[in-house]
């Protein structure tokens, strides 16, 4: 076994400096900051969904939109009765509850040009909770959207563009009522409609057949609803409190711009457009009508259906619901005051013939 060489004199400092240098080393490693722990993952929120309505709805809207600009074209210079029974085809040509739907769908259409209604409702679409919270709000109470800002000068587009468009059809149908009596100066308009209750079953039919869009119109509402293309329409605040029309076209819109007013939600869409009030208007002026048609027999009776109940009626149910003012009517003509008759005796008519005279004479001698 070979023997242990101590370590010469010399290396020794050496040595234990290198020790404590070590050591040193180690300590000081124990002591140091740790390094930063890796910032955390930020998940950024998801973006809120886009502005969606419902093609079926753009369809009620374009459908109705289209409706209001074919009967308000209706003029009343008919030279025969067949002109007048294509009037009534195109005036007839509307189901009531798709009707009102349309001015509904045509009403969120609107709103939904308006910048400040459309942003405050889509604040609310950044926070997934805050969002479902606010479109519960809105299911419960349409009303509800009242309170965003924007809503007066939104409800001022619906009351303005649908008034404006009720009112070309109501004033329509005045000059064809007009025209009712005037056109009894033609020896023509005297003579029977022909095929009357023909006549009046295609009313009936084509008041339950659901009218149609054009495709065209279809796409530029589109366009208009999700801000693509904005509608060239003039705002305007108008004031509370506002038609139940007017609420429920807002509620929708705003819906539309929470992302909530698709495919998937039209069951929720189209219960809060029913409005029953302003059915019971559009019915009563089909019953009307369909009662007008039944009793009418020369061809001058016609337009005066078409003017009262088809165009006057239409336009005034259009007038009403969207909350703007029913036009100005002149005050009747004073009731026409008839001369007092008086008895030839007491110098009425006659009083001078020889009959008249002989009874005045008669009475005198009573009297003496």
């Amino acid at each position: 076994m070979g023997k242990f060489s101590p370590m010469p004199a010399y290396l020794r400092p050496r040595a234990a400096l290198t020790a404590i240098g070590l050591a040193a080393a180690t300590f000081l490693a124990s002591c140091s900051t740790p390094p930063p722990p890796p910032p955390p993952i930020v998940v950024a929120p998801p973006a809120p969904p886009p502005i969606t309505l419902s093609e079926s709805i753009v369809v009620k809207a374009s459908a109705f939109r289209g409706y209001m600009q074919r009967a308000g074209a209706i003029t009343p210079d008919f030279t025969d009765g067949q002109q007048i029974a294509n009037s009534l085809k195109v005036g007839v040509a509307y189901e009531p509850k798709q009707f009102l739907s349309g001015a509904m769908a045509y009403a969120a259409v609107l709103a939904l040009q308006d910048p400040t209604f459309v942003a405050s409702a889509r604040a609310f679409a950044a926070d997934p909770d805050q969002r479902r919270q606010v479109i519960a709000q809105i299911y419960a109470d349409p009303a509800y959207v009242v309170a965003f800002k924007g809503s007066d000068s939104a409800a001022g587009l619906i009351i303005d563009t649908l008034g404006a468009d009720g009112l070309k059809v109501y004033e329509a149908g005045k000059r064809v009522k007009q025209a009712a009596y005037d056109v009894q100066r033609a020896n023509w308009s005297k003579a029977s409609v022909p095929d009357r209750d023909v006549r009046l079953a295609y009313a009936k039919t084509m008041s339950a057949t659901p009218l149609l869009a054009e495709s065209a119109d279809v796409a530029l509402l589109q366009q208009a609803s999700m801000g693509g293309a904005p509608l060239a329409l003039a705002p305007r605040a108008a004031e509370a409190p506002y038609k139940p029309l007017v609420i429920r076209g807002m509620a929708v819109a705003a819906l539309a711009a929470l992302g909530a007013a698709g495919d998937d939600n039209l069951a929720n869409i189209e219960a809060i457009m029913a409005e029953p009030a302003s059915a019971n208007c559009v019915n009563m002026g089909k019953l009307n009508l369909y009662q007008c048609l039944a009793v009418a027999k020369p061809h001058y009776e016609d337009v005066f259906c078409l003017g009262q109940h088809i165009l006057m009626d239409t336009g005034q149910c259009v007038i009403k619901a969207s909350g703007a003012p029913m036009p100005a009517e002149p005050p009747p003509p004073p009731p026409r005051v008839l001369p007092i008759k008086t008895s030839i005796i007491d110098g009425g008519a006659g009083a001078n013939s020889r009959a008249a005279k002989l009874a005045a004479a008669k009475k005198a001698a009573k009297r003496n």
